[in-house]
């Protein structure tokens, strides 16, 4: 994939930010009118959302979603695995306290693909819908707003009618009001290949300004929201916040943000909070996304920092001697280090099969990482996870 230069970033993505408020999908609503909250349409759905919306990953804090909330933030996205379940219960308890309608809700389910995203033995209606119910039940809920199919990686998925039927089932029944999926790898040629379906109303995807393929996935969004779907942008802080391991170095996040967001493509966006330092810097976003001098110098400084997230060029694919899933490994370590959140790291690498010693007999690591990342050692730091028990996680 064609890697992008720092002044191609500024005119691919922030290029767009003028445009904005010219943009058909920008949209106000009576709360947005009174709070000068941006509200743009979720594509089909004709949803009005506000441009920050709240991942709920890491987060089983009641009272930070209750001011969420207030502070005008209306789109709440969960998922069935996110902190073993205590996500979806927080938010079913706490949303029971409030109109359906004062908010939407969004959660996640896996499909049971293999490792390059195909379907699999476990890939069946019975599994999918066991999950789903497990959700419904802790969110306490009749419907959910838009059920995604979790971590999309392969478009020979949308060919498999056993799990698509499911889908259409469930929005035929009223428990889901519309189908989305999520997709953190391989993304311009999933969202490239949904675009051309009848399928999908929504798109949860990986959007940050250190990725190596932006343009191409610019490419692919553009063309999923000209196809009427709606685009969620999420791991918008390119890892956590931070550009090390340490917490030495901080994203400016109302920057990366606000980058973001300057996609017009974007309806909205779903960083991870923790902490009401954390919202009010996002809140603040609601009302202002135009990027200043400052903060455009701000993130085109921080490119020179190797950061958490891995930047998805995928040469290390075709030079690891071992074939490991190097980008998906990495996703673990960011997890660990930028999220402080070494259980999920811990399922991914489950999943991913990785063992304590996945570089084998190497001497040398022959992968030459183009952010400049010490591969070898990162995967040997995060591959110890696999021999330490969860409680020893939490």
């Amino acid at each position: 994939m064609k890697q992008i230069s720092r002044r191609g970033f500024l005119r691919t993505g922030i290029a767009g930010a003028g445009a904005i408020a010219l943009s058909p999908v920008a949209a106000t609503s009576p709360l947005a009118e009174q709070k000068n909250i941006i509200h743009r349409t979720l594509g089909k759905t004709g949803l009005k959302v506000p441009v920050v919306s709240f991942g709920v990953m890491r987060s089983d804090n009641s009272s930070l979603c209750r001011a969420a909330h207030d502070k005008g933030l209306r789109l709440f996205d969960t998922a069935n695995g996110y902190l073993g379940g205590n996500s979806e219960i927080m938010l079913g308890n706490l949303f029971r306290e409030y109109p359906r309608d004062s908010f939407i809700l969004c959660t996640k389910v896996k499909p049971g693909t293999d490792n390059n995203g195909k379907p699999t033995a476990q890939t069946t209606p019975e599994k999918f819908l066991e999950l789903f119910n497990v959700s419904m039940s802790r969110l306490k809920l009749d419907y959910v707003d838009i059920l995604h199919v979790h971590d999309m990686s392969n478009p020979e998925l949308f060919d498999h009618k056993p799990l698509i039927n499911t889908l259409k089932q469930l929005k035929k029944d009223g428990k889901i009001k519309f189908i989305g999926f999520s997709t953190h790898r391989n993304e311009p040629l999933v969202i490239d290949a949904a675009a051309d379906t009848d399928i999908w109303d929504v798109i949860l995807t990986q959007y940050n300004y250190r990725l190596a393929y932006l343009p191409e996935l610019q490419k692919a969004i553009k063309k999923a929201a000209s196809a009427g779907i709606g685009i969620i942008a999420m791991k918008t802080m390119a890892g956590g916040g931070f550009l090390d391991r340490d917490k030495t170095k901080r994203v400016n996040t109302t920057a990366a943000l606000k980058w973001v967001l300057s996609n017009p493509d974007i309806s909205t966006a779903i960083p991870g909070m923790t902490n009401f330092d954390e919202l009010e810097l996002n809140v603040k976003v609601l009302e202002d996304i135009e990027l200043t001098e400052n903060e455009k110098s701000d993130l085109v400084a921080s490119l020179n920092e190797p950061g958490l997230i891995c930047s998805g060029c995928r040469k290390c694919l075709e030079e690891c001697p071992e074939r490991l899933q190097i980008p998906e490994i990495m996703r673990a370590y960011m997890y660990a280090y930028g999220y402080s959140n070494p259980a999920m790291a811990k399922n991914l690498l489950g999943e991913l099969n990785v063992s304590k010693n996945p570089c084998g007999d190497c001497d040398v690591c022959k992968v030459k990482c183009s952010r400049n990342f010490d591969v070898r050692q990162k995967i040997a730091d995060i591959s110890r996870l696999s021999d330490i028990p969860f409680d020893f996680l939490a």
